[in-house]
């Protein structure tokens, strides 16, 4: 069915391009992955600008249900834009997303009105005039962000759009295919501008991807899909014609467009891919490129407002992140090695020639409990606050786990349809792969607890969800505004004790509550108490609640954990 048009650009302009980019990427997925050789045989481009794109899309859903759920008219064209971008900065995947959220990012400053002159918010930079605007800012940023440009790569596919449709008069209709068609023709060009490419007849994969992207916003404002993207496979016209090509592309590793998670380097390259979100100021993070250049090659900073996404080949990972915390703070850290192919999240995941019977996939609240639940053997992704995995990132960590079975911990009760369709997407894979509906980190320490691979899997999911099920959780936090709650009214700034999700007590000091919601979970039994304390919780609180557990409730026993920036102050769990 053809897509119902957009005349100009509009938040619901914004939402259809995101939808068809995201449903483009998804067919083109495999087939791109297959074709990226520069500068190494990589595997995961396609699906590291799916997933990318996916967190963009989400971002962008998110605002809409936002207003819906305020009964305002919807969010504006800057609303839309601005969350794309974000989306895709926060869900960048390897040095392609990475360049792609580089892109969106500088198109939304155009309409959002954020670039200046070149932004001027004025609705009929909605138009045509404004997307060729947008365009030219995308690509020019875009090469900006790259510490060493290569042509014949992504940045190229994206220069040639912005000329062609620079030269383009019309609606926005008119400068999407003409910036199309400008991809298309530089993206067919690629293997005469890269000696590898040429050498194995394909054009670049990112550039590929660009090109499904911009397809997707041809269809955004005619409704009609672009029917001539030419295979991704399909060998160069050009390939072996060493006069028709030009000058060979740099060495392998300097380039713009570098390998994804999982490739083996090339002969002298880097071990290592390290990839970071990073919160620091401008200064900071031009000082952070500096020291990075210095360290390793295929270097990728995108980014501004004080958040930044990091990308890098060096031989020292530990320097890399190292040369991050002394710039602001990293987050979601995710260091591969590409001998052994494994992308590790906060120090998760196993080599990839080490195929086990069976593992743990966990979605975590912060860095500490990744740690806890990586000591126990599981793979985690940890979901920083507001900020939820989307499915794929899910997949992805099933993928890293290597493993013919994987049981799967959600973790949170927001999570669950999400966890499902990663579920069913892996099981399509040939993974047998158990869900099990945790609703909170403890759950799934209590689950982890019990886990015993040598066992049957069905019985090894009951004990586990068994064990999970027995474990009442809760968690103490800070209410951000004015609600209505099962305990009554509670104020922005109050302390909320929420037990099994709901409301159950409202406070003025930390403390306090959260004795309160222990002595509620208790009153019912228990042998066991879990805490994991955040960050910003006081430092006595531990000490008070065991005190608390040890004179009012004999045999059990308390367990306490550091869990970092998980969002609330304390989790607790009784078992």
């Amino acid at each position: 069915m053809a897509q119902v048009p957009q005349t100009f650009f509009d938040a619901l302009a914004v939402r259809a391009w995101c939808g068809l980019a995201l449903d483009a990427l998804g067919r083109s997925r495999e087939e791109i992955d297959a074709i990226n050789v520069y500068p190494v045989a990589d595997g995961d481009t396609g699906t590291n600008l799916y997933l990318t794109v996916e967190s963009a899309a989400a971002a962008v859903e998110a605002v809409f249900a936002g207003h819906e759920a305020g009964g305002d008219r919807g969010p504006t064209l800057a609303d839309a834009v601005r969350a794309m971008a974000h989306g895709a900065l926060i869900g960048a995947r390897g040095n392609s997303g990475t360049i792609l959220a580089q892109l969106l990012r500088g198109m939304a400053q155009v309409l959002a009105g954020d670039a200046g002159d070149a932004g001027d918010p004025d609705p009929a930079h909605a138009d045509g005039t404004g997307l060729r605007l947008a365009l030219r800012q995308a690509a020019d940023s875009a090469r900006l962000a790259v510490a060493h440009p290569v042509e014949g790569t992504v940045l190229t596919v994206a220069s040639a759009a912005a000329d062609a449709a620079g030269g383009a008069e019309g609606d926005c209709g008119t400068v999407a295919r003409a910036a199309y068609e400008g991809a298309r023709a530089a993206l067919a060009e690629t293997p005469a501008r890269l000696a590898v490419l040429r050498s194995a007849g394909v054009v670049d994969a990112g550039g590929k991807g660009l090109v499904a992207v911009l397809g997707a916003l041809v269809e955004t404002f005619t409704g009609q899909a672009p029917r001539d993207l030419p295979a991704a496979g399909a060998p160069w016209s050009g390939a072996g014609d060493a006069a028709a090509a030009g000058p060979a592309g740099p060495a392998p590793g300097t380039g713009a467009e570098c390998a994804d998670a999982g490739a083996v380097p090339g002969p002298g390259g880097p071990a290592f891919e390290v990839i970071y979100l990073l919160e620091a100021d401008d200064a900071a993070v031009t000082r952070l490129r500096e020291r990075l250049d210095g360290l390793g090659d295929s270097l990728v900073v995108v980014g501004g407002d004080g958040l930044w996404n990091v990308h890098v080949h060096v031989d020292d990972a530990g320097a890399a992140v190292e040369a991050g915390v002394e710039a602001g703070r990293p987050y979601r850290i995710r260091i591969t090695h590409f001998g052994a192919g494994d992308a590790h999240t906060t120090g998760a995941g196993r080599a990839a020639g080490e195929r086990v019977q069976r593992a743990v996939v966990a979605v975590v609240p912060g860095e500490g409990l990744a740690g806890l639940y990586t000591e126990a053997g599981a793979t985690t992704v940890v979901a920083r606050p507001g900020e939820p995995p989307a499915s794929g990132e899910l997949v992805q960590a099933v993928r890293r786990a290597h493993a013919r079975e994987v049981v799967l911990l959600p973790n949170d009760a927001e999570l669950r349809h999400t966890a499902a369709a990663a579920a069913e997407q892996a099981r399509a894979e040939g993974i047998r792969v158990a869900l099990i509906p945790t609703r909170s980190a403890v759950q799934g320490i209590a689950a982890l607890a019990v886990h015993e691979p040598e066992r049957r899997f069905d019985e090894d999911v009951v004990s586990m969800t068994s064990a999970a099920g027995a474990t009442r959780y809760a968690e103490v936090t800070v209410a951000e505004r004015q609600s209505w709650t099962m305990a009554g009214i509670c104020q922005a700034g109050d302390v909320l004790g929420l037990v099994d999700g709901d409301v159950a007590v409202i406070g003025q000091d930390v403390t306090a509550t959260a004795e309160a919601v222990l002595d509620r979970m208790l009153a019912a039994g228990g042998e066991l108490v879990t805490l994991v304390l955040g960050d910003d919780a006081p430092e006595s609180v531990a000490d008070r609640l065991r005190a608390r557990v040890r004179e009012g409730y004999l045999a059990v026993d308390t367990v306490v954990h550091h869990g970092g920036r998980q969002g609330a102050l304390l989790l607790i769990g009784v078992e």
